[in-house]
């Protein structure tokens, strides 16, 4: 029997089976797992599952990633995939893509601020994703704070990916994967209350309607304070109806809707970073209180909302599938918080702080369509198996913010941002940074509008895409594995100028990328890869959202070009119950966007990261599961351009006073050199379960300077859970477990993220 197992749709891993393992993820590569009809029944039983599970069983299968371009099983790709089961997204408590995307090593979350929107912001190996999201394998533009309750899995791509998803910031990317009807009637209803006013309810139901035909419905309630931080506070409702037809037959088709709307007294803000000892803005965050919020409960807010449309229509050829996916998008983003200020040094010099406000009111609508054909054929002794695919997107985005009356948030006894006292007499601009209140009544003399929206800034983006991957199967023991994608890429920004023609700029450029890698398969159960992949990042691919929103300065700029090497292997043990993954990798953006000797700016900057990923997960017994995971990173801004001697917000004043960055041989900011993770659980045979895990993360520097930075530090978790009877059962999480003070998030440069403190949920959990 050949060793090669390549098929272009590899089983998955039911939903359910995962039951069995502690978390159902791997953080370097897939999930694998053998599970017999005797553990399959245990689990179901423990976990409140249908005793139709008895009936599963699964032989060395890699849990399988959704998309269509992975033309192998996970254990034969030549790439780093972590796919987050939604298993594991029950067992660790998790309600938000951050929540779920923690124990992940190499994923650090960046925070916002007036150039980047408040909402999920992750990096990968040193890179910022916030525009390389993707759901269903369409991407994802609307800036958001995304929730999991309609999730299935979650997929993460590490290293350049352009080649599978086109633009790409280089460090990877993160694809949702949504729950869809299924031939089986069941439905689960969860409901939890905990510290902190938690209160949080979902419901999953699908119901079998007639011969092929299934609807299913998901909908989320949730509201809770945040443990250890004065008045912040969340609430959300979402409901994502889906129904299918022909799932017994050759021709199928899914339609779907998700909605989410969000309300929330935001926390975006922190503290500032701020040395006491030498008296500067440099250093760690200064904390005189964990609870301390400097924001104002009469006045901030975020809102957002999600609507997305999907039509996934599909049929099988025999041996090869054609498929059309086409989606409509409309988000929102709609917010105003507050800014912990450290730019006048007011923690340190008068004790005060500056309660600078940021504020955005964005809408974003999209319009995607894939069309793909899928399958396998043989050329003489090659086998291929195959994905090619055409994709049209188009991206309109309109972009204001919120004006603020009554002199806006200056002092108004300074005329700027200087806060020697506090008070009524500073409009309530500057409070005291000890001891806060947020109550102050800030909003009776300061009236918030909307921004004239015919000023709103406009950004149209259409993207024209074509790929082709091919898994060939050169003899036993080697895999040849090739993508390629071209990519037409047009955005457009209009801003316009009251009583003036408006400003335009814009980007319009092609560009080629491809993922290659061979594998190696000394048995059939495991294989070593080297590959190399490419990823291109235009200027304006983030809609004007993020960092690489388009300028005049960098309007006519080339793609930012990132290659990366990659040496791996991956392992199926204990008869398929157990993997173990390990990977290095050197990844060069050679052509980062930098300013040059003369002030303006250019393709000519060089960033370099490398680094290791080692992961095991699965079974070490029958009861006991464990996964872990590691990742070491190695950065270094080899070329970071010019800056100017002299200080300045607008520019350089004065010709002749550019000078080499003295940021060069710096690490990147949001990169921790090391990052660990471990989850385990124990399976009693009386239906108790018991679990907990840790994540490490090593110090963080916020800026190109390395001047400013968050701690390391660790964290750890429990879970407890208890079958009452096989289809109802109660699981006790206890996040954060110590209460442990640390920081998730660094800003460049004003401000850190503080975590939250400790928390306990108890949850109810029927299905039937």
């Amino acid at each position: 029997m050949s060793h090669i197992k390549t098929r272009k749709y590899a089983p998955r891993v039911p939903m359910l089976a995962t039951a069995t393992l502690a978390a159902g993820f791997s953080p370097l590569g897939a999930l694998a797992a053998e599970v017999d009809s005797a553990s399959a029944s245990a689990s179901a039983t423990a976990m409140g599952d249908a005793t139709e599970l008895d009936k599963v069983e699964v032989r060395g299968s890699w849990f399988a990633p959704s998309s269509q371009k992975f033309t192998a099983t996970l254990l034969d790709t030549p790439k780093s995939v972590s796919v987050v089961g939604e298993q594991t997204i029950q067992e660790i408590g998790a309600t938000t893509l951050v929540d779920a995307l923690r124990m992940v090593p190499g994923i650090t979350f960046g925070a916002g601020e007036g150039g980047n929107s408040t909402g999920d912001r992750p990096f990968l190996r040193g890179f910022d994703g916030q525009s390389n999201m993707f759901v269903d394998g369409l991407r994802d533009v609307g800036s958001q704070t995304r929730e999991v309750f309609a999730l299935e899995q979650l997929e993460v791509v590490k290293g350049p990916s352009s080649a599978y998803g086109g633009r790409d910031s280089g460090g990877g990317s993160i694809n949702l994967v949504s729950k869809t009807p299924k031939l089986k009637d069941e439905t689960r209803i969860s409901m939890g209350v905990g510290t902190d006013s938690y209160a949080r309810g979902t419901v999953d139901a699908n119901h079998v309607l007639g011969d092929g035909i299934a609807a299913r419905v998901n909908l989320l309630k949730h509201d809770s304070d945040i443990a250890g931080r004065d008045e912040v506070n969340n609430s959300r409702w979402g409901i994502a109806p889906s129904i299918a037809f022909g799932l017994n037959g050759p021709l199928q088709l899914i339609a779907s809707h998700y909605h989410l709307e969000t309300d929330d007294l935001p926390d975006a803000g922190g503290f500032p970073y701020a040395d006491p000892v030498a008296k500067t803005t440099t250093g760690r965050p200064l904390v005189p209180d964990r609870n301390n919020f400097y924001g104002l409960v009469d006045r901030d807010f975020q809102r957002t909302r999600a609507d997305i449309s999907t039509l996934d229509a599909s049929y099988d050829l025999g041996g090869h599938k054609l498929r059309n996916v086409a989606r409509l998008g409309n988000t929102s983003n709609d917010y105003l918080w507050t800014q912990p200020d450290d730019s006048k040094n007011n923690p340190n010099l008068y004790g005060t702080l500056w309660r600078r406000t940021n504020s955005r009111a964005i809408d974003t609508k999209t319009f995607a369509d894939q069309l793909s054909l899928t399958g396998a054929f043989q050329t003489g002794a090659l086998r291929h198996s195959y994905s090619a695919g055409v994709e049209y997107s188009e991206e309109k985005s309109s972009k204001g913010s919120y004006v603020l009356g009554g002199g806006g948030t200056n002092n108004p006894l300074t005329g700027n941002q200087a806060c020697a006292t506090t008070g009524a007499a500073t409009g309530y601009n500057c409070t005291d940074f000890a001891n806060p209140n947020p109550h102050d009544p800030w909003a009776a003399t300061h009236p918030v509008t909307r921004s004239d929206k015919a000023l709103d800034i406009e950004q149209t983006t259409v993207t024209k895409s074509v790929y082709a991957f091919d898994t060939i199967e050169l003899s036993e023991r080697w895999l040849l594995n090739l993508g390629l994608r071209w990519d037409d890429f047009d955005t457009e920004q209009v801003t316009p100028v009251a009583g003036a023609a408006p400003t335009v700029i814009g980007n319009a450029d092609t560009f080629l990328n491809y993922q290659a890698g061979v594998v190696f398969k000394p048995t059939a159960n495991g294989s070593v890869y080297l590959s190399w992949g490419t990823s291109s990042t235009p200027p304006g691919m983030d809609s004007g959202e993020g960092n690489d929103a388009i300028s005049a300065a960098n309007a006519e700029l080339e793609p930012q070009q990132t290659r990366n090497l990659e040496l791996g292997t991956k392992w199926d043990l204990l008869a398929g119950r157990m993997n173990l993954t390990a990977a290095i990798f050197h990844t060069e953006m050679d052509n980062a966007r930098v300013t040059i000797d003369n002030g303006t700016t250019r393709n000519a900057g060089r960033k370099v990261i490398e680094g290791v990923e080692l992961g095991i997960n699965g079974q070490l017994t029958r009861n006991w599961n464990v996964s872990a995971g590691y990742t070491y990173m190695q950065s270094e801004l080899k070329d970071n351009g010019y800056v100017c001697s002299i200080s300045s917000r607008t520019g350089c004043p004065a010709p002749g006073v550019w000078v080499v960055s003295p940021n060069n041989g710096n690490e990147f900011p949001n990169t921790p050199k090391h990052a660990a993770t471990v989850w385990s659980t124990y399976r009693f045979p009386f239906g108790l379960v018991v679990g907990g895990g840790a994540s490490y993360v090593d110090r963080q520097y916020g800026d190109a300077a390395n001047s400013k930075w968050i701690p390391a530090y660790t964290r750890w978790d429990a879970m407890a859970s208890y079958a009452v009877q096989d289809n109802i059962s109660v699981q006790l999480n206890v996040q954060n477990l110590t209460d442990r003070v640390y920081f998730t998030k660094a800003y460049s440069s004003h401000y850190a993220t503080i975590a939250p403190g400790r928390s306990a949920t108890l949850s109810l959990n029927v299905a039937f």
